[in-house]
């Protein structure tokens, strides 16, 4: 198996690329590029959840009534980040997404795993807003 390190942009280009491409779906109501790249035994925190969502159906549960509800305008990744090991890249990065003359403020951290067959999927999500509301 080939070793990669975080300083291989390549592979940093390519880790970001899977990102980007599930984010522009989600953008437009699509959750299926998140679940493409979702593992099985994926796990799943964002801030609307109460407890960690733990495997595939689980997560496919939650997007299902997401489906046709979210519509960014454009969106920044900003600073990404990928570390990572032979079979395991952590991806992290802010977001903003602009809703009309909203902006959503975004912390994620990805954590990829390299499959059997040479693919990577995402087998932990943790999504949080930036500076949250405590009260």
């Amino acid at each position: 198996m080939k070793s990669f390190s975080q300083t291989d942009p390549e592979f940093i280009a390519k880790i970001i690329a899977l990102e980007k491409f599930a984010l522009e779906k989600w953008n437009n109501g699509d959750p299926t590029g998140y679940l493409d790249l979702s593992a099985k035994d994926v796990v799943y925190f964002d801030p609307f959840t109460e407890k960690r969502l733990e495997g595939f159906d689980a997560l496919k549960k939650h997007y299902e009534p997401l489906k046709g509800q979210i519509h960014v305008d454009k969106y920044e990744m900003i600073n990404p980040l990928v570390q990572s090991t032979n079979e395991m890249a952590v991806l992290t990065f802010n977001l903003l997404s602009y809703e009309g003359k909203n902006i959503y403020k975004w912390n994620c951290t990805e954590v990829y795993r390299q499959e059997k067959n040479g693919s990577w999927k995402i087998i932990q999500t943790h999504w949080s807003f930036i500076k949250p509301v405590l009260k």
